[in-house]
């Protein structure tokens, strides 16, 4: 009887590196792919012609944003916006208002990069005139009044013309910081011909 056990021996060893191989090919297996839509980057909302606005507390308009579409992604929370023009109100200057082709809004809604062909124009006012800066890229944090580009942009003020690569601003501070190859052609307001009689 011994014998007989004996010659199973082999057999039921070869079915037990069986069973061990099977189970450890299916462990080094990557899992399945989802098949639930999760992983696919479709919109869950669209909205076309869209108006947002942020109030201050005592009730005027800090800024508002409008554009013609809207597009919210849920894998990623991202937010899409189609020809975004963005408009800052501070009572003691002009509005600013930013263009773009397009803009991306952060997952928590707190920073927005306008993307392609941006335009910064901030009217005249007092005795200032209008200042309009141009670049393809600016990141801005609208609640605290920054914004900031690593692009190359130029700025005209009337007469006045900068050109740079990169660019820090702060609204509150009134501080404006180019970061590198700033080139400036200024005219002073002495030198600039008067239309008198």
């Amino acid at each position: 009887m011994n014998d007989r056990l004996l010659g199973w021996y082999p057999l039921v060893l070869l079915m037990i590196l069986a069973a061990l191989t099977m189970w450890l090919d299916r462990k080094v297996q990557a899992p399945p792919p989802v098949r639930d839509g999760s992983t696919r980057h479709d919109p869950d909302f669209i909205i076309e012609k869209f108006a947002a606005r942020r109030m201050n507390p005592d009730g005027s308009v800090r800024y508002a944003i409008v554009g013609s579409k809207m597009t919210h992604y849920p894998d990623d929370s991202s937010t899409h916006l189609d020809d975004p023009r963005f408009v800052h109100y501070d009572p003691k200057t002009a509005p600013v208002r930013i263009d773009s082709r397009e803009a991306l809004l952060s997952r928590d809604g707190e920073t927005v990069d306008f993307i392609g062909d941006v335009k910064i124009v901030r009217d005249a006012f007092a005795d200032q005139q209008p200042m309009v800066l141009d670049t393809q890229f600016l990141h801005v944090i609208p609640d605290r009044d920054l914004a900031s580009t690593d692009r190359p942009l130029t700025m005209t003020q009337g007469p006045n013309h900068v050109e740079a690569i990169g660019m820090r601003y702060d609204h509150r501070a009134r501080f404006l910081e180019l970061l590198s190859q700033v080139k400036v052609t200024y005219v002073s307001p002495i030198s600039l011909p008067s239309s008198g009689r």
